[in-house]
């Protein structure tokens, strides 16, 4: 026979390996998630992360501190070594190339924010799910521990027990956002006055 310190630890190992499982599911699961998301991506999606990956890194800046500099300083020494500048000061064609440069590198980080917007959306949609849920399984718990109480005859002294155990409308709760949010920004209109 297992003495109570024994079964206790088996059920908190138990427990605990349960606990793990589920950890190594939702990893799992959240990282199949981001490859079919990444295996939706068409070419151009790909390139572009790709681009504004490197475009965020520190080999981006040395090779532009290379670039600008060798560019600029062959520039205004070549007339000095008795060579042609293709590109004299105020080196038009190396801020004409810049500009062009930015205007890509800005649309590919662009395309890669709306594709990272996109993929949040997806996450606050879930999320909004399984707190839904959460909310709706705690109101079930709680009726049952209220039905529990009435067989014990055990009176609870939780005061707002009915407002807990009623189901939240997320429609109400938005409402009620939207209300509140009004009252504080007229009131806040109001204080600057």
């Amino acid at each position: 026979m297992k003495s109570p310190a024994t079964s206790s630890f088996s059920s908190s190992a138990n427990a605990a390996s349960s606990l793990n499982y589920i950890v190594e599911r939702n990893i799992r699961t959240l990282i199949e998630e981001r490859e079919k998301t990444q295996a939706k991506a068409g070419f151009s999606d790909l390139i572009a992360a790709a681009a504004g990956k490197f475009a965020g890194s520190m080999a981006f800046i040395y090779l532009h501190l290379l670039w600008f500099g060798s560019w600029m300083a062959f520039n205004s020494l070549a007339p000095r070594l008795g060579m042609t500048a293709f590109d004299p000061f105020p080196f038009g064609l190396l801020t004409m190339i810049g500009s062009l440069e930015a205007i890509f590198i800005s649309t590919f980080v662009l395309i890669t924010q709306n594709r990272m917007s996109a993929q949040a959306e997806k996450r606050a949609d879930l999320d909004v799910q399984i707190s839904l849920l959460a909310e709706h399984e705690i109101t079930a718990v709680l009726r049952m521990l209220e039905q529990i109480h009435r067989r014990l005859g055990i009176t609870p002294e939780v005061e707002d027990l009915p407002e807990l155990e009623a189901d939240v409308k997320p429609e109400m709760v938005l409402e009620e956002i939207e209300k509140t949010e009004e009252a504080y920004s007229g009131q806040a209109l109001e204080a600057r006055k």
